[in-house]
């Protein structure tokens, strides 16, 4: 059996995108209980229409309701998950057992322990067996040998595959509370560990080096071991990043879409391609991380860290007119008549294009476009599809 491929989900458009790139069910926030306060979030209605786009496509709705509760949120808790229900989302995510027990005597609704908890040994997945949860999101600490073990308790496991890691437990940091009163236990988090710090020798005097200190993790990515990860029937496979940009989510969901399928259709070797996509939407080095048991000092930064903003994402397809064989492209970056580019989408990785003509909405051609979100024309020969993408040409390793 496959394992799901879950994307997350920052506001509509990236649910959408997510879905129809090919993620088996996306994870999302509402405005309230959430972990990511700086997200655009869901209101009810949102969450509502996103149930009803997925669940028409056969995929799942899971909403984060993994915050940290203080005594006055708890009387506003219960008719928000009564309207999750009513909604028929198909499950919450929850760290604060207080949302268990509430979601449990007054909702049908299935339960997950978020990975807020840090669930890293099956002693302690035994016990939210016994609580009535259905799923453990295991800790990002967890290795391949201890994955195994876990899953001997028979519950789903959810492990994360791709995204941002944290410099402490899954999550679990107070640095943001004490130098920025941020709580990022309650969605706030400012991200201390990616700041710049001097560094102090005994007597606290400035160790001098080439660059500020910092402690920064570098990012996750199993592609490596997708072949090997399927093999373990881990019950869902999950993407980071409900703060990334649509072209993440597609990019990030239809590599491992087409990995996970290949590998079930035994045709997948590790590639170097599909490596060399995941590596230029990032701005920050990927590597396995705790998964084969052999975290390092080279799996985070510390001196040398250098993070590129990445402009390879040129446009989004809005329409596609297949008897005239114009492209209707709403811009994202600069690019020029002249460049070649390639579309991708949830069928292909990526077909090459050198762009001849551009019209502009009144049907001018023009060299340029410049503008943010400017709506321009192309003509493109091959079928195109609304939510292709254009890229800059990505060169093979």
């Amino acid at each position: 059996m496959k394992p799901e491929l879950l994307a997350p989900a920052g506001d509509l458009e990236r649910l959408k995108i997510a879905c129809l790139y090919g993620a088996d069910a996306v994870y999302l926030g509402g405005s309230l209980f959430g972990l990511r306060a700086n997200a655009v979030n869901f209101t009810i209605e949102e969450i509502k229409e996103g149930v009803e786009f997925a669940h028409k496509l056969n995929k799942k709705v899971y909403v984060t309701v993994n915050i940290v509760l203080h005594n006055k949120e708890v009387k506003f808790l219960i008719d928000y998950l009564k309207q999750l229900d009513k909604i028929k989302v198909d499950a919450i995510i929850i760290s604060d057992l207080t949302v268990l027990e509430l979601a449990k005597k007054h909702t049908n609704l299935e339960v997950h322990i978020s990975t807020q908890q840090s669930t890293l040994n099956y002693e302690a997945v035994e016990h939210f067996k016994d609580l009535g949860v259905t799923r453990i999101v295991l800790g990002r600490e967890v290795s391949k040998e201890e994955i195994e073990t876990i899953q001997k308790v028979g519950l789903e496991i959810e492990i994360f595959i791709h995204g941002a890691m944290c410099a402490s437990y899954s999550g679990r940091c107070v640095l943001s509370n004490y130098l920025t009163n941020r709580d990022a236990n309650r969605g706030g988090c400012s991200q201390i560990c990616r700041w710049d710090f001097d560094l102090l020798d005994e007597n606290k005097n400035i160790i001098k080096g080439e660059k500020s200190f910092t402690f920064c993790s570098k990012d996750l990515s199993l592609l490596k071991y997708i072949k090997e990860i399927c093999k373990m029937q881990i019950t869902s496979l999950k993407i980071e990043g409900r703060m990334r940009s649509i072209y993440y989510i597609a990019t990030v969901v239809s590599i491992y879409r087409k990995a996970i399928d290949e590998v079930y259709a035994k045709k997948y070797t590790y590639n170097l391609e599909y490596e060399n996509i995941l590596s230029r939407v990032a701005n920050r080095d990927s590597i396995v991380q705790f998964f084969d048991g052999n975290y390092k000092e080279d799996c985070s930064y510390y001196n040398d860290r250098i993070e590129v903003s990445n402009q390879d994402f040129l446009g989004v397809v809005l329409d596609y007119d297949k008897d005239k064989k114009i492209a209707k492209i709403e811009q994202r970056n600069y690019f020029k008549k002249g460049d070649v580019v390639e579309f991708f989408g949830p069928d292909n990785i990526g077909i090459t294009y050198k762009i001849e003509k551009i019209y502009d909405e009144e049907g001018n051609i023009i060299d340029v476009v410049r503008h943010p979100k400017q709506i321009v024309y192309l003509k493109v020969d091959f079928k195109l599809n609304v939510y292709d993408m254009m890229r800059i040409k990505l060169v093979k390793n």
